[in-house]
């Protein structure tokens, strides 16, 4: 390979690093797991670039992700509390294997079916199979309360209406960081779906933050048209994240797979 592809592959590795570190963070339910699966891939690509050969680096640096995450087995994240891992895992055993792995590629990271079976070594028609199974195993699976943390009405409206079609209960539609934190307090939700800027220009980072000091395992989705502020490798960083625009089925998944990493005892199973 000469030394202009190596660092065209290279800058394609770099581009697509954050995307892989969100992936990896939703299939394990934390930073800090997700980024010890993105740094083996890294380590995985660094031994042996042949791995990345005829495929795009978006394409290459995943199915590299997959290969490594398929060898132990996919394990979820090592939370400080043993239940909640092990929950998550009993959980996650009662799926199909593969579907969950297949619907994050292909809704919330965007792949194509025929790439999401390129990355997963599967035919097409199969990782669309792996999808569709995943819609049904985990539709009503689990059940909970919703914070909404969101300054536009519409948006607020549009997913709160997404929620509660999915069988959850939506406790409040915040548009404000004090707002949000009045409203967790009042009612503890089991998962928060939050903007990044806010009505009066505070921060829905900071409500998070402010949230999460009351109710540490609280699992949190972003939903914002900055996700790169959310990509930098600084801690801490979200376990699940979606951009706006987002669709239905974005929401859908994102709120399901972070329902798994909940340690909420509300939540009916």
């Amino acid at each position: 390979m000469s030394s202009d592809a190596q660092e065209d592959l290279a800058a394609g590795v770099a581009a697509n690093l954050p995307y892989l570190r969100r992936y990896a963070r939703a299939l394990t339910g934390s930073q800090d797991a997700g980024d010890r699966y993105a740094a083996a891939t890294l380590e995985a690509i660094l031994a042996d670039r042949s791995t990345l050969s005829g495929l795009t680096p978006r394409v290459g640096l995943f199915q590299t992700f997959h290969a490594v995450w398929s060898s132990v087995g996919g394990m979820v994240a090592e939370h400080s509390d043993s239940l909640v891992a092990d929950r998550a895992q009993k959980r996650m055993a009662t799926l199909t294997a593969n579907t969950r792995e297949a619907l994050l590629l292909h809704t919330v990271e965007g792949f194509s079916f025929d790439e999401v079976g390129k990355i997963m070594q599967v035919r097409a028609e199969e990782a669309s199979d792996l999808v569709e199974i995943a819609l049904r195993e985990m539709e009503g699976a689990l059940s909970g309360k919703v914070l909404v943390i969101e300054d536009e009405p519409i948006i607020a409206m549009d997913i709160s209406s997404i929620v509660e079609n999915m069988g959850h209960s939506v406790t409040g539609n915040a548009r404000t960081r004090a707002e949000a934190v009045q409203m967790a307090s009042s009612e503890r939700p089991d998962l928060v779906l939050a903007d990044i800027q806010l009505a009066d220009n505070s921060s829905g980072i900071d409500a998070v933050n402010d949230i999460l000091s009351q109710f540490p395992d609280l699992p949190v989705v972003f939903v914002t048209a900055f996700p790169e502020r959310l990509l930098t490798g600084e801690r801490p960083e979200p376990a699940f994240l979606i951009s706006k625009p987002y669709s239905e089925e974005q929401i859908w998944s994102a709120v399901s797979q972070a329902m798994f990493f909940s340690s909420t005892e509300t939540l009916a199973a």
